[in-house]
């Protein structure tokens, strides 16, 4: 039955005329022009809200167990299961979640390092938490950004970068097991450098050096000489992925996208310096992991947004499927022993969990089982992949832009639309589990479309590029077509259609609302940009170079006209449908100030809108009050300004 909120008289005279500001705080949260949220709402809500996911971090290397983060408070929190959908036995408690633990590979030192931020800042730091008696303790400095830490194969040190040293450029230090604290640089250099693994007998790092999206480097760094080697030079830009020395330190493993349009996997001769390619698909590979005897690799096939896990045997060159996985994304990880594969598993009616895959048996063990609320699982909708056409042609054909569309199981009448549109620019919707896309279909009953438009991953690299520089309304375009799109479908309500995207995609939700305000009964904005030069201008150091390289560099006269041009605020006058925006206070990435300014302008039309903002929250909302006030607050106004 379709979930009806009742809007009470009291309820209705309490909205105020477009232009007043009714602002008020409730903990954290500022407040601005949003209502109170009904009992029934909440109430119904619930138990979609209280959905939750398991994910491996490692191994414990002193027991069958493995590490896993998942939620059972305000924030996700690292746990151990020990053995199948074994109890969940929690080992932090802090008040902001948090991530990545790698437990040191020297049993004598027995212990984890993990990092956590404050307030969704993202200048992570790193911990070190001792497993016999479980104290923690920072190693960085509080202020800089860290990360992408890595233990060496013997566990007496190990790796990770830095801003430290000007707040800018990534550098990467070496710190020693048993004087964690003192880290020295190995590598200083201008740009975006990360370490990536450790050779075989630990005397040399390959590292990173990101440019975009389109564009990286791998170098061997020799921690004697400090040499620095690039691995495999050509004079194209390429992207890679991820990589790992070979075990018997003959070569590397790698992904890229040279000579192809997409990810594959090679391996590049130390010696030779000769690059082949081992695996070859039409899809990317998206990630991968080797066993420690170096006898398999398992990696994720992106097929489409549809993540296939495979095996690969080094000796054999055969490929293995592994049977009994349900679809969905899925993600490998060996165990030290050889033995175990541990795998993360997601579908679209189930969120992810830990699976262990037995390699000699060939047995498949489930390790957690996340809950959903009490809800049956068997009630929510799988999304069916459809394709529509653009403005555009692909060579001599009409191009196809790829969307997911979630549908009511059963529905009478045409139905009202949420169009989702994700981030990045270079994100790629993936039909996860979103127990908010359910709650707007299964209750709500509308249809939900999550279109991959120009500029998403997973399409090849020259779908990628079609929306950078001048080309970026293009994108936007590829959102008026999917408008196009939905007027000839017989089921859907081309006159009650949403848009809601975070990031970029609020950028896209904004350019969609004045680009087709005529089409659109209302937008949701998340953390959205909403004027590239001041987005640019305003972003933290640390990441305006890899922006520029995406967006276009507002220092150029004619690149800032351009993006001055395309922005929401120079165009927010034309923007006249009710707009709901949400932003974190100490957001790195788009700053507050992207939201406040657009709320502002908008407001100058006349045109209602919500404002909500986190003082204790970045990039996204990550503690559960906020986030469970945030997707009631979007259900209330897509029930007040899309469904009426």
């Amino acid at each position: 039955m379709k979930f009806i909120i009742v809007v009470t008289t009291l309820l209705i005279s309490s909205l105020l005329f477009a232009g007043e500001v009714d602002k008020r705080e409730s903990g954290n949260l500022v407040l601005e022009n949003i209502p109170d949220i009904p009992e029934s709402l909440t109430e119904r809500l619930f138990q979609y809200q209280n959905t939750r996911s398991a994910y491996l971090n490692d191994f414990d290397p002193k027991s069958n167990a493995v590490l896993i983060n998942t939620r059972f408070g305000e924030t996700s929190q690292f746990h151990l299961v020990q053995n199948e959908l074994g109890m969940r036995q929690q080992v932090t408690f802090f008040n902001e979640p948090v991530y990545s633990g790698r437990f040191c590979p020297d049993t004598s030192n027995y212990g984890f390092l993990f990092r956590k931020d404050i307030g969704g800042s993202e200048f992570n730091q790193i911990f070190w938490f001792d497993m016999q008696n479980g104290s923690y303790k920072m190693l960085t400095d509080g202020e800089s950004r860290n990360g992408d830490f890595i233990w060496s194969n013997k566990g007496d040190k190990f790796c990770y970068y830095s801003t430290k040293r000007n707040g800018k450029d990534w550098d990467i230090y070496l710190a020693t097991a048993d004087k964690m604290e003192k880290a020295s640089p190995v590598l200083e250099k201008e740009g975006t450098w990360y370490p990536v693994d450790w050779s075989p007998a630990d005397t040399k790092l390959l590292v990173g050096k990101y440019v975009s999206a389109n564009e990286s480097y791998y170098y061997i760094l020799d921690l004697n000489t400090k040499e620095l080697a690039q691995m495999n030079p050509s004079g194209d830009k390429i992207s890679y992925g991820n990589a790992y020395f070979s075990k018997d330190d003959k070569g590397i493993y790698y992904t890229s996208d040279e000579n192809s349009e997409y990810q594959q996997l090679h391996f590049y001769d130390i010696n030779t310096k000769i690059s082949k390619i081992i695996i070859d698909e039409k899809w990317d590979v998206n990630n991968f992991d080797i066993s420690d005897d170096g006898k398999y690799i398992a990696y994720t096939l992106n097929e489409g947004g549809i993540g296939k896990l495979k095996l690969f045997n080094t000796s054999s060159k055969k490929v293995e499927i592994i049977a009994g996985l349900p679809v969905g994304e899925a993600y490998g990880t060996f165990a030290p022993d050889n033995q175990r594969l541990a795998i993360d598993l997601n579908s679209s009616q189930n969120p992810f969990d830990v699976y262990i895959y037995y390699l000699e048996e060939k047995k498949l063990e489930r390790w957690t089982k996340s809950e959903v609320g009490g809800l049956n699982s068997d009630s929510f909708v799988q999304p069916d992949l459809v394709h529509y056409p653009t403005f555009d042609k692909d060579e001599n054909n009409t191009r196809m832009i790829p969307a997911f569309i979630y549908k009511p199981k059963k529905n009478e009448g045409k139905l009202p639309v949420i169009i989702s549109i994700h981030g990045g620019p270079e994100g790629q919707f993936r039909p996860s589990f979103r127990s908010t896309y359910q709650f707007w279909v299964n209750e709500l009953e509308v249809a939900v479309i999550a279109p991959n438009v120009r500029g998403s991953n997973g399409y090849g690299k020259s779908y990628l590029k079609l929306d950078n520089g001048f080309k970026r309304e293009e994108s936007v375009q590829d959102i008026g077509s999917l408008l196009e799109w939905i007027k000839k479908q017989p089921d859907l309500d081309e006159n009650r259609i949403a848009v809601i995207g975070g990031s970029y995609g609020g950028y896209m939700v904004l350019s969609s609302m004045f680009n087709y305000n005529d089409k659109i009964k209302c937008g949701v904005d998340i953390v959205g940009i909403s004027n590239f030069v001041t987005f640019l201008e305003n972003t933290k150091e640390y990441r305006r170079d890899l922006r520029r390289a995406e967006y276009g560099d507002e220092r150029d006269p004619e690149m800032r006209d351009f993006l001055n041009q395309i922005s929401p605020t120079t165009n927010a006058h034309k923007i006249k449908k009710p707009l709901f925006v949400a932003q974190g206070l100490n957001d790195p990435r788009v700053p507050a100030s992207e939201s406040k300014q657009i709320v502002e302008a908008v407001r100058k039309n006349g045109t209602e809108v919500w404002y909500m903002l986190a003082k204790d929250e970045g990039h996204g909302f990550r503690k559960k009050s906020n986030r469970d006030f945030y997707t009631a607050a979007t259900i209330l106004f897509f029930q007040e300004h899309l469904l009426k």
